[in-house]
């Protein structure tokens, strides 16, 4: 089924940007829902204007804080308000961006995320889930955050780092691909093509910058469940997608790119 039409929740955010980059590649009519484009998916205001002749919408926005209960207030009006506003507009497909291994999650954003998987799940407009493993770009984000006095304390993770990027090309192929080609699944999964110790991607990031930065091994980040760092929690199953570059590819890219 050919869509015409495709609206982006989050569509200025890391991976939505890009999901507006890409349908536009591909000759789709593209609408960027967020607050500086004047929808807001939590009040409404200018979401019903915003899905006029929309057949599909790309839910790709994230929650504003890793708190549990105000991620999960977010993503349960969001969802709810989009939902609603679609099947006002007639749109016929929903896509939702989520995170592999969520059903394991017991706490925080996890929580929220399970939530929005729900209430996505019990949308009378037919959804799809893309659960998708943790971004490239994440860890030098995260290695700011856990920095003090020159050291960087990253929980000792096991996940399958994958580039926001190629996210976006599986949302955009999930969105875009016929009932058929779908068949019953409306779950599916993104990863990148190798698993990666996030200690270790650490390390080489410190390496490549060259300004004495160190990185250890610390606790598990807060309200994260890091008794599940060591597990296969947060790595994709049988039959995920799996797309490069590796973690060491695209950072030496960037960092060629900076150059």
């Amino acid at each position: 089924m050919q869509q015409s039409k495709i609206a982006v929740s989050g569509g200025t955010g890391r991976v939505g940007s890009s999901i507006v980059d890409i349908l536009e590649q591909r000759g789709y009519d593209v609408v960027t829902i967020a607050r500086s484009t004047g929808v807001d998916v939590i009040t409404g205001e200018g979401l019903d204007a915003a899905l006029v002749g929309v057949d599909t919408i790309i839910d790709a926005a994230t929650g504003p804080t890793p708190d549990e209960k105000e991620a999960t207030d977010f993503f349960r009006t969001a969802a709810r308000n989009l939902q609603a506003a679609g099947e006002r507009a007639g749109v016929e497909r929903m896509v939702v961006v989520s995170i592999i291994g969520i059903d394991r999650f017991s706490e925080g954003y996890g929580v929220a995320k399970q939530v929005q998987e729900q209430e996505a799940l019990a949308s009378p407009i037919p959804t799809r889930i893309m659960r998708a493993a943790q971004f490239h770009e994440f860890v030098e984000e995260l290695i700011g955050w856990t920095t003090q006095d020159g050291v960087s304390y990253l929980p000792n993770m096991r996940t399958q780092l994958v580039a926001a990027r190629a996210v976006a090309e599986a949302l955009v192929d999930l969105a875009t691909a016929s009932d058929e080609e779908f068949a019953d699944e409306r779950i599916r999964e993104v990863a990148g093509p190798r698993e990666e110790n996030l200690v270790e991607v650490g390390k080489l990031v410190a390496a490549r910058r060259g300004d004495g930065l160190r990185v250890e091994e610390g606790s598990g980040l807060p309200g994260q469940d890091s008794e599940l760092d060591q597990t296969d929690a947060r790595l994709p199953g049988p039959g995920a997608i799996l797309a490069g570059p590796t973690f060491e590819e695209w950072f030496e890219t960037k960092v060629a790119s900076r150059a």
